[in-house]
């Protein structure tokens, strides 16, 4: 690699610095031209084979695979070891041709580089001279799968010539254009030191994406130091027209004319004398014959291979040589088998064909290990040793036989293994690949290779064909008896594959460094699709984060996107389509800051968890490695989801459809227009799948078989016709004729008809008739003769009897095996007809509903005799029923009406619920959702599908609807969509799921103004200006109960535990809750109070009044303590339970807890104001207060003497928003309305300003006072614009951003819980959101998120239950009203009678319920006041 020293001379210090810094693994202290360029670590084992067997083996089983894993983590090297004497028998260990093949491998390994190439080389000596150090760039197009493409092609170029000229590219173009400037700017790094030679082999393989095939990519002008090859065919896409156009010089032109056989003679004559070898007159006969029938070079070349081992003696013959180029390769592979076996080679060849971009040495010798089928071809020497590998001998001997046509080429600075023509490619395909079972099962092997299935020493079974058991490496997720696992283990082998993680990061704390594993993003998807595995590529590829936080890192967004939509294309997951759409929406933010992937998806992902499961692994995959990027993790997420339809037009007008039918497809649906037209279309393609058409019969209607084999069409003249639906051909026509004696004119039309199993049903306008057909054979078998006219018919889910519906509320049961009638029942609502009948197969139940909406349930146990069980008389409303629907697990029937929604319960048959339109508006139609908890509607003239909630009744929310008012729903209960039809004529196509996720984010209906927490315990309260205080539960976001007040809520308190709950209101009043059980436990009218608090031993309640005395009162009794003559302002409760200290215009007040006198003041000097005051958690006797001088005060509460002063610059208080102090004290959070965060140190009063991503709205410092959480906005927008807001973490130790997450709503509210560092926002619409803060520099703070079991994600059920919401009220009489100066209790108060002074010295002893009711739930630690006072 260097010069050494001669014969015994010591090598010079030079020499010997360099070795040091090359054994150190200093790389960057070498020569350029002595600092290796590949990507891989070759070591090359050279020992005496008989004497190291132990150490070979003990070398191969543990020391490779961890080098192995070392250079691959740390440096992104593969590493590899070249070990020819192993897996060889011994007899040939002494063989020249191992040893002839030893010297050469050893010669690779010494090589930096692969070579120069022969094509240049003339003209590099020419002109640029010997000492030149050429680049050569060779792209063969059609050898590999992605050598096609245009942008592929550059780009991968571009890295080639940034790695061999040492150019730093931050990151890659994504546009064609600018990605082939960035290829001419490459050439100009070029040198006549270091020319670049670039060889473009069949251009007219380029496929035509970015106008590949007009060669507009290609310089015009080239630097000295560069030439560009190419070759193409000449009558191909124009390819060598255009080229003519670009280069006009003739001489810069080649025809590779076709060459005689006397010239292939000669060339294969010289080529012989190069290896010492020629062939004999009689040979020469069968070589010209071969020649006078192809004179490709490439055939020339192979028959060189075939003829150079003839010997002289060798007797041949016509068939001893191949007369075409496929022929002769064919012969290639065949000799190939004699010296690396025929599974081996068949394998090897078959694995580097399939892959999409070649594969490594490496790579190769991975996959062949883990196919049992090479392995059980090996010799048993081999096939027992654990771990089990192939020799690399057979690599060797495999490179050696294919040299010059298996050639290595850089590939993301990874050398990789491919077919150097295409011609070579295709019949490897032929041989190789043309089993679609042995093709599936390779396909197989090398997804299972890049998934890392059986890396980490885990064993793969050996004699098993069973593909499931080889696919699972958990021997206990088989159910297999210990005897199995025992046979199991003794026959399965570990094969050294090495782990697959997406990126190589060599320090967990630094995730941003890391090494792409490039070959796993290239080959992964491409052999999952092949081989089927749709949940490998589900869950191990597009749900991992891992791969998707890559991705869009690497700059490879639209990539990722693509893969995922592929995805859904083989899997029709519907979770695929809502992430893809999902990401669409996120796009700017994440590829501008893709720390925030995690947070992004989490919270557009956690509303829809329930109704999409398969997304519960992405967001597992969030909460695993999301905080390594971005610390705040969504815990509640209220965001409303933002979800568009696939839409489709059908006509011009909603006037010309005349019927839609959804399929089991759910992107399917079939169209049927009035001109006869009968169309299936793709809806997300919008492709026309086939259509039929009528014409010139117009279409009343169409109708599809529950099996979706028949599609039956009934037309304007009367008849029937029933189609082949997967065909689309008419099987029969039948026509509908009237019976005579009804006296029906011709001029009637089909009224309706109806499907069973096997027959249509169908009748005619004022018929008493039904004719049953017989769809197999399309002639009519019956006609069903009911007493009134036939309104509607019913057949029965078995298909065994039909149920027709008639004229005064009359139905009538038939046999539809035997046409005979059973019975006919009446309802005693005669009035009407029958539009609807509903069969309850579970209830043997009938429903009819009559025109009115009445509605008769009947008894069907006995088919021949129903008895009436329920009824209901509904014609009290002038209202059309317009719709009706049973819900799937029939326990509720929905009626929709013009004018109302009613929901029937089944188990009881009453009413449920009851929904009314507002003034001047009408319902179209209404469905249910899967669980039944929601009720989807449109209404009249709005375009627009609504959302409500059946257990609140609120309108969770408005779809609205681009293409224009909706005229018709329609249900698809297959996959639970719901198809609209607008009046422009387009169908769009919703899914219920995702619609009904909306419902569940709980709102409160006004914008939160405070939030308040328990000191413990995970529940939280809101006040949002109403009469209302809502309690949520932290984990789910569900509000679990309402505590309803006689007035507008304006204080709230909560004890440490969070049992006992005291209220305020604009009455006046006074309320304590026990929020366990929803009670008011007493009530006090009497004084307006402008803030409440209650001691930190739960025991005593202060009340401060701005106008009246203020009061201290006991919160088990509600009797008085003392009075607080003085109004305070931002009070709050000392630490020790002692004093309430607050502030008063220019001063700052102590007052005594116990006698209500003020204790403690500090007054300020010169007309100063107290602007702000706070108190120290961790120094409970020092207060802090910014007067309005600019001047920040450390004020000693026990010494009343100011401990210290910090002056703030001039008129920086103009615009104070928030002012926050550690616990420690020792800083101070100052915001301004601004983009500044402003950080003071009380102690050496130094200001720090730390700048914000926007204005900052709010902020607040964990209690801890290591993190600041602030909110701040972005844009200029308005709230009514929809401005959208940051939220922020801070680590103040550092100043560094650890999180940031984007908020899509207005938040009114932010805080922090006491326990944990969790952040709840509240926002305008009456939701809440809730997250949590996992920093990776502190694992030990909270790593709660992987084991927490509150959240809706780890729920394996399908849907969330949500639990019912209790409402709670007040008590509407007093049981105490404060005066003046005292207190009157109700005679039936609960609270015990008794004088104000003695309560104040001793509390009562007379328990009753109301004491003993807060006594239990407050934590009684004793009297808090001091012992002094």
């Amino acid at each position: 690699m260097w010069p050494a020293g001669a014969g015994g001379r010591l090598p010079c210090p030079r020499d010997a610095a360099l070795r040091r810094a090359a054994f150190s693994g200093n790389l960057s202290a070498l020569p350029s031209h002595l600092a290796p360029t590949g990507r891989s670590v070759r070591v090359f084992i050279s020992a005496n084979p008989e004497d190291t067997i132990a150490e070979r083996g003990a070398l191969r089983e543990h020391v490779y695979p961890k080098l192995r894993e070392f250079c691959r983590e740390n440096y992104g090297l593969e590493f590899q070891v070249i070990d020819l004497y192993w897996g060889v028998e011994a007899d040939e260990w002494d063989s020249p041709e191992l040893q002839k093949t030893r010297m050469k491998l050893l010669e690779d390994c010494l090589k930096s580089s692969a070579g120069p190439c022969f094509v240049a080389y003339s003209w590099l000596q020419e002109e640029m001279g010997p000492d030149s150090d050429p680049v050569v760039v060779i792209r063969f197009l059609g050898s590999t799968e992605t050598s096609t493409d245009l942008k592929n092609i550059l780009q991968s170029i571009c890295e080639q010539l940034a790695v061999n000229y040492r150019c730093l590219v931050q990151s890659y173009p994504k546009k064609i254009h600018d990605l082939r400037d960035l290829f001419i700017n490459l050439l100009n790094e070029s040198s006549f030191h270091r020319p670049l030679v670039i060889i473009f082999d069949a251009l007219e393989q380029l496929t035509d994406s970015d106008d590949g095939r007009k060669l507009w990519w290609l310089p015009i002008h080239l630097p000295r130091s560069v030439r560009i090859i190419l070759s193409t065919l000449p009558n191909k896409h124009g390819i060598l027209q255009k080229l003519r156009c670009l280069i006009h010089e003739e001489s810069n032109y080649i025809e590779l004319t076709a060459r005689d056989r006397k010239t292939c003679s000669q060339v294969l004559k010289h080529q012989l004398l190069r290896v010492k070898r020629k062939v004999t007159s009689g040979q020469q006969i069968y070589v010209n014959q071969a020649f006078s029938k192809c004179t490709l070079p490439m055939f020339v070349n192979l028959t060189f291979r075939e003829v150079r081992n003839w010997r002289s003696h060798k007797d041949v013959d016509e068939s001893s040589l191949c007369v075409t180029v496929h022929e002769s390769i064919e012969q290639l592979f065949w000799s190939l088998e004699n010296k690396c076996g025929s599974r081996l080679l068949s394998r090897a060849l078959g694995y580097i064909t399939m892959s999409r971009s070649g594969l490594s040495e490496m790579e190769l010798e991975d996959i062949l290990a883990l196919d049992n089928s090479v392995m059980y071809e090996l010799n048993e020497s081999v096939r027992d040793s654990n771990p089990l590998r192939i020799p690399y001998i057979y690599i060797a001997r495999l490179k050696e036989g294919l040299q010059g046509y298996l050639i290595e080429r850089q590939v993301k600075n990874v050398t990789l293994l491919l077919w150097a023509n295409r011609h070579l490619q295709l019949i490897a395909q032929k041989l190789y690949l043309h089993n679609e079972e042995d093709l599936r099962e390779m396909h197989t092997v090398m997804a299972e290779y890049f998934l890392g299935v059986w890396s980490g020493g885990r064993r793969k079974p050996f004699y098993s064909n069973d593909q499931y058991l080889s696919g699972c490496p958990d021997h206990d997720s088989r159910g297999l008896n210990e005897d199995e696992k025992h046979c199991m283990d003794q026959t399965a082998f570990d094969r050294q594959a090495p782990d697959q993680p997406w990126v190589f990061q060599c320090n967990p704390l630094e995730p941003d460094i890391f090494f792409i594993n490039h070959r796993k993003m290239t080959e992964l998807i491409h052999h999952l699709t092949r081989c089927g595995r749709t949940d490998d590529l589900l869950y191990g590829v597009i749900m991992n984060f891992s791969w998707l936080y890559t991705m869009i890192r690497i700059g490879q967004f639209d990539k990722a996107l693509s893969d995922i939509e592929l995805a859904y294309t083989y899997s029709q997951e519907k979770e695929l389509k809502f992430l893809a759409s999902t990401l669409r929406s996120i796009k700017f933010k994440v590829v501008k800051y893709p720390g925030s992937l995690s947070a992004e998806l989490q919270q557009r992902l956690l509303p829809v968890v329930s109704s999409l499961p398969k997304l519960r692994h992405l967001l597992l995959e969030c909460d695993k490695d999301g905080p390594k990027y971005c610390s705040i993790v969504p815990l509640h997420s209220s965001m409303d989801v933002t979800y568009s339809p696939e839409r489709l037009p059908l006509s011009s007008s909603c006037m010309h459809v005349t019927e839609i039918l959804p399929t089991f497809n759910p992107s399917t649906i079939i169209a049927a227009l009035e001109n006869g037209s009968i169309s299936t279309w793709d809806v997300e393609t919008r492709q026309l799948l086939r259509q039929i058409t009528t014409a010139p019969s117009v279409i009343l209607g169409m109708k599809l078989t529950s099996d979706e084999k028949y599609l039956v069409v009934a037309t304007t003249n009367n008849t029937l016709l029933i189609y082949d639906n997967i065909n689309s051909c008419l099987l029969s026509e039948v026509e509908i004729k009237g019976s005579k004696h009804c006296g029906i004119g011709g001029s009637t039309f089909i009224n309706g008809f109806t499907l069973s199993v096997n027959h249509a049903l169908a009748w005619l306008e004022a018929s008493k008739d039904v004719t049953v057909i017989d769809l197999l054979y399309g002639w009519p078998v019956y006609h069903f003769h009911c007493w009134y006219e036939v309104t509607c018919v019913q057949c029965s889910p078995d298909g065994v009897y039909a149920f027709c519906g008639q004229y005064l509320n009359t139905a009538t049961i038939f046999h539809l095996g035997s046409g005979e009638k059973l019975t006919t029942v009446t309802s005693e609502f005669s009035s009407g007809f029958v539009k609807f009948l509903l069969i309850l197969d579970t209830a043997q139940e009938m429903v009819m509903v009559d025109n009115e909406g009445s509605l008769s349930v009947w008894n069907m146990e006995e088919i021949a005799s129903p008895q009436l069980t329920d009824d209901f008389d509904c014609r009290r409303e002038d209202s059309e029923v317009v719709s009706i629907e049973l819900s799937e697990d029939q326990s509720a029937i929905l009626i929709c009406k013009a004018l109302s929604i009613e929901l029937l319960d089944t188990r009881v048959w009453k009413v449920a619920e009851k929904f009314r339109a507002k003034h001047n508006e009408r319902f179209i139609s209404a469905v249910l959702s899967k669980n039944s908890n929601c009720i989807i509607a449109s209404m009249e003239n709005t375009s627009a599908i609504f959302v409500w909630r059946r257990d609140t009744g609120q309108c969770m929310a408005s779809l609205q609807e681009i293409s224009g008012t909706i005229v018709r729903l329609i249900k698809s209960n297959h996959h639970n969509m719901l198809l609209s039809l607008s009046t422009s004529g387009v169908l769009s196509i919703w899914d219920i799921d995702i619609i009904t996720a909306m419902s569940n984010i709980d709102k409160s209906g006004k914008p939160i103004q405070r939030l308040v927490l328990p000191a413990r315990g995970e529940l939280i309260y809101t006040l949002d200006g109403s009469d209302s205080v809502h309690k949520w539960n932290f984990s789910t976001g569900f509000i679990e109960a309402v505590f309803k007040h006689e007035g507008i809520v304006e204080n709230c308190v909560l004890t440490s535990s969070g049992e006992i709950m005291v209220t305020s209101d604009d009455k006046c009043s006074q309320y304590v809750w026990h929020t366990v059980s929803g009670e008011n436990i007493f009530r006090i009218n009497g004084q307006k109070i402008s803030e409440l608090m209650i001691t930190h031993n739960d025991q005593f309640v202060v009340s401060l009044c701005e106008q009246n005395a203020s009061r201290v009162w006991r919160l088990a009794t509600g009797h008085r303590v003392c009075n607080i003559l003085v109004a305070l302002q931002n009070a709050f409760i000392t630490t020790a339970n002692t004093f309430v200290v607050g502030m008063a215009k220019n001063k700052v007040l102590a007052v005594s807890l116990w006698t209500g006198s003020i204790t403690k003041k500090f007054c300020c000097d010169d007309g100063a104001s107290i602007v702000d005051i706070k108190l120290i958690p961790d120094c409970p006797d020092i207060i802090i207060f910014i007067t309005s001088t600019e001047t920040v005060n450390i004020w000693s509460l026990t010494e009343e003497v100011i401990c210290k002063r910090v002056q703030l610059p001039t008129n920086f208080l103009k615009k104070l928003e928030d002012f926050e102090i550690s616990p420690n004290g020792k800083l101070g959070i100052i915001t301004r309305g601004d983009e500044n965060i402003n950080v003071l140190d009380l102690y050496s009063g130094k200001l720090r300003v730390v700048h914000a991503p926007g204005v900052i709205w709010r902020q607040r410092l964990s209690r801890d006072g290591r993190y600041l959480v602030y909110i701040c906005c972005r844009g200029e927008e308005d709230d009514d614009n929809g401005a959208v807001s940051s939220l922020i973490v801070m680590r103040l130790a550092d100043g560094k951003n650890i999180g940031a997450c984007s908020l899509y709503k207005t938040p009114t509210f932010l805080t922090l819980s006491q326990r944990h560092l969790n952040i709840i926002i509240g926002f305008d619409d009456g939701s809440i959101g809730t997250y949590t803060v996992v920093d990776r520099v502190d694992a030990a703070l909270k790593i709660k998120i992987a084991t927490s079991n509150s959240r809706q994600i780890f729920n394996n059920t399908t849907q969330v239950i949500r639990p019912k919401c209790h409402n709670y009220s007040f008590k509407a009489a007093a049981d105490c009203i404060w005066r003046e100066s005292t207190e009157v209790f109700a005679r039936d108060s609960p609270i015990t009678v008794i004088e104000p002074e003695v309560s104040e010295a001793t509390p009562t002893k007379k328990h009753n319920y109301c004491y003993e009711k807060v006594c239990s739930a407050i934590d009684c630690r004793g009297h808090s006041f001091a012992s002094d006072n």
